[in-house]
């Protein structure tokens, strides 16, 4: 199992550790046994760019998740600084706790979950209250 953590801004300093973990107790939750993920921690400009190119959003966005088709557990997950402090401080949270929280639901993507209806949504985010709460962190949606 490889977990990889690339940094491409310089603000993400000291993130790196909170992703890997966040990264870890997914898996574990999950138990998954293999798998590649790499996380890229960049800029605005960057993401901006992936979520027009992947997803017609001419927008930052906090993450995009890249599955790698027909393979279990591999992909990238892409996270935006700017979009996850405003929405840390918005839903007063610390940015260690949303960071956690939005890599645990990156890798949740990567699993194959989603959240484009209320069935999934509330499994998915049942399963993130739970691997975030084995991590010390609340309940996010509370």
């Amino acid at each position: 199992l490889t977990i990889s953590i690339l940094t491409h801004d310089s603000c993400w300093k000291g993130f790196a550790p909170t992703a890997k973990r966040g990264a870890e107790a997914a898996l574990g939750f999950m138990k998954y046994k293999q798998g590649s993920v790499t996380i890229l921690l960049t800029n605005d400009a960057e993401v901006k760019e992936l979520n027009a190119q992947y997803r017609g959003k001419n927008k930052p966005t906090n993450v995009l998740s890249f599955p790698y088709e027909d393979e279990p557990l591999m992909g990238d997950i892409v996270f935006c600084p700017s979009v996850i402090y405003i929405e840390a401080r918005e839903q007063g949270k610390t940015i260690a706790a949303h960071m956690a929280h939005l890599v645990v639901h990156g890798m949740l993507h990567l699993m194959g979950y989603d959240h484009l209806n209320d069935r999934d949504a509330k499994k998915m985010e049942s399963l993130e209250t739970e691997i975030l709460a084995d991590l010390g962190f609340a309940d996010p949606y509370a």
